[in-house]
């Protein structure tokens, strides 16, 4: 059976003897403020994996979301997250409305989420970038910038 690797976020940071009960039941990583943890769970798919993750520690961390640490063959992410009763359905009956399932409905939102906020990060750069020529040429602008990036210790991928 295939192992999936697995990130649940926490609502907030945990002690280290709740991180240590929470590992007697699944074997666990945490980041650097136990706010991140990373888990390999067996099964067949990988929303199974996070249904699994899910019954197996809820009860026992502040889970917040759980995610597929790796995108599938569709560079996609599984998101697995709990709504309210009263959430779920104001979600069940708008993508009714709209004629889409729930899972598509936040699908799109995310989506537009994440692209306002590559725009916003674009144009922060672009104003960033427009107080720095003021005080510069382009071309000098240009090369401390290729200067900066051939120096960095892990250049960042796209």
């Amino acid at each position: 059976m295939p192992h999936h690797a697995l990130e649940i976020t926490l609502t907030r940071p945990l002690s280290p003897a709740a991180l240590h009960r929470a590992a007697r039941r699944l074997p666990l990583a945490a980041n650097h403020d136990a706010t991140r943890l990373m888990a390999l769970v067996p099964a067949k798919t990988p929303d199974r994996a996070a249904r699994r993750l899910r019954h197996r520690i809820e009860t026992q961390l502040p889970i917040d979301v759980i995610t597929t640490h790796y995108p599938d063959a569709d560079h996609k992410v599984l998101l697995n997250v709990v709504l309210l009763p009263t959430v779920h359905a104001a979600l069940t009956a708008e993508a009714r409305l709209e004629g889409q399932s729930p899972e598509r409905l936040v699908e799109r939102a995310v989506h537009r989420a994440l692209a306002e906020h590559a725009d916003q990060e674009i144009a922060r750069l672009g104003r960033a970038v427009r107080r720095l020529l003021a005080h510069t040429t382009p071309v000098h602008l240009l090369a401390a910038v290729g200067h900066v990036l051939t120096r960095l210790p892990e250049s960042p991928t796209p």
